[in-house]
């Protein structure tokens, strides 16, 4: 999403000079700093919401909360998790910090990349992270060497998951009692997942509240993720209405709900959520949910389709902006970190080139002017060593008016948002521009795939520490 990238090359540098300028001041636009609390889950995509549509599950905290917020109605996310969590961090596309799949070191943020975490944490913010991780499980590549005081979380890209190489979490982890590692240290729970990381955000955000640094809440559940695990009343609530896979997957998002309820009305109780910014959004497009309910998209996680990259994302911050309003631009996760950087006065370094524009003007005024923009999407997981070679697989190209998928369709999401009829044929010059601006991107981005021929350790870094604290070792 390099601004470059739009115009002719003669005019490239002036252009995209003046609209980092627009889009990275260092400067507040607010007068105060707020707190941020960041909520985002793992799995759930746009339509496993009441607020979007879904006919079945019931949310009515997140719909409330919806309906006080500005809401990005057209707000994208990478085809899968890790890569998802890498552009959020670092404005960037994902690839630009090497991260290209979910496991085997693909799924590891290159340590030349500078985090948001790590610019909030030199504006003096205090940073934490409760949940989900996945950008490394060695220790040169946690959050706590990343910009995060505060740290507790899983390993790999799901508890209990391990692949070789470093990709790992705690031996025989499950959704109930996990062992979590907390700033360095395991600790054995007990409890639901879900429940343990909202808690454990709650109670930091408590000691932060009362010191004067503003805070940084990163809260990352793993569910909805598979394996579906939940207590079992929540997994109760839908049964019989659908299949007990997705009563199990809407009972995890029910139990999110209510624990982001307990979280907003902590934030009343405290007498901060005027000062404080929060957002609400998932990972990627859906998964268990699709087959009852996807918003009329085409396809789900794992495409370069509307269904695989649009998420909800509601942000509300009642000092700030007027919230209960809808926000038709093209949006995405590369936006956020130059927006809370504008918000909070942080500095961004001016070494950073980075592909998000701030939402700032949005969230004053959603139909504010937005330039068009191209948008690159590349589910990526391509066998190690074919990089070079899987340029048009699963992939897509778009603007707010079309998307171009794996380089051979074309749909005028508009008139067309489910993807049904290709009209490559129709618009040739629409084409062309995009076919030429996905090219330049391409060739800026493969020499940025750094991990693509890593090799990873015979253990997993998790699951050493583990060891080496309560003692035992490999089976």
């Amino acid at each position: 999403m390099n601004p470059k990238n739009l115009f002719p090359r003669k005019a490239g540098v002036l252009v995209g000079a003046m609209l980092l300028a627009f889009n990275l001041v260092a400067q507040p636009a607010f007068p105060s700093r707020p707190n941020i609390v960041l909520v985002m889950t793992d799995d759930q995509g746009y339509g496993d919401l009441g607020c979007t549509g879904n006919p079945i599950i019931k949310t009515p905290h997140i719909d409330g909360f919806a309906k006080q917020s500005v809401r990005f109605t057209d707000f994208h996310v990478s085809p899968t998790c890790a890569p998802t969590r890498c552009s959020l961090m670092t404005g960037r596309h994902e690839f630009r910090s090497g991260v290209t799949h979910t496991i085997f070191e693909r799924e590891r943020m290159s340590l030349k990349a500078v985090t948001l975490a790590q610019v909030l944490q030199a504006a003096g913010y205090a940073t934490g992270i409760f949940g989900k991780w996945h950008l490394g499980d060695a220790d040169a590549y946690q959050p706590g060497q990343r910009g995060f005081d505060e740290v507790f979380i899983h390993g790999a890209g799901g508890i209990g998951q391990t692949y070789a190489g470093s990709c790992g979490d705690a031996p025989g982890n499950t959704y109930f009692n996990p062992a979590i590692r907390h700033n360095g240290r395991f600790e054995k729970t007990e409890g639901y997942c879900t429940d343990l990381f909202f808690d454990q955000a709650v109670n930091w955000m408590n000691l932060r509240r009362k010191d004067p640094p503003p805070f940084f809440a990163y809260i990352t559940p793993n569910a909805p993720h598979a394996p579906l695990q939940c207590p079992d009343a929540y997994a109760q609530r839908h049964a019989g209405q659908v299949d007990t896979n997705v009563a199990k997957f809407y009972g995890m998002i029910e139990n999110i709900d209510d624990n982001f309820g307990r979280l907003l009305a902590k934030l009343d109780a405290w007498g901060i959520a005027r000062d404080t910014v929060v957002i609400f959004m998932t990972d990627n497009g859906g998964t268990a949910g699709v087959k009852v309910f996807n918003a009329g998209m085409r396809a789900q996680k794992g495409t370069p389709y509307e269904g695989g990259t649009r998420v909800p994302a509601f942000w509300r911050w009642p000092a700030g902006f007027s919230g209960g309003r809808d926000c038709p631009a093209l949006t995405a996760h590369l936006d956020i970190f130059p927006t809370l950087a504008q918000i909070t006065g942080a500095k961004v370094p001016e070494s950073i080139q980075l592909d998000g524009r701030s939402l700032v003007p949005l969230l004053q005024n959603p139909q504010a002017v937005w330039p068009d923009r191209f948008l690159f999407t590349h589910v990526g997981r391509w066998e190690k060593g074919k990089a070079a070679e899987s340029q048009f697989a699963n992939c897509a190209v778009r603007n707010p008016r079309f998307q171009l998928v794996n380089n051979q369709e074309l749909y005028e999401l508009k008139t067309d948002p489910g993807e049904a009829q290709n009209v490559i044929a129709a618009h040739p010059k629409v084409v062309a521009q995009m076919r030429a601006a996905y090219a330049q991107w391409w060739k800026e981005i493969l020499p940025a795939l750094e991990n693509e021929n890593a090799t990873g350790p015979a253990i997993n870094p998790f699951k050493a520490a583990y060891w080496k604290q309560f003692g035992g070792g490999p089976p």
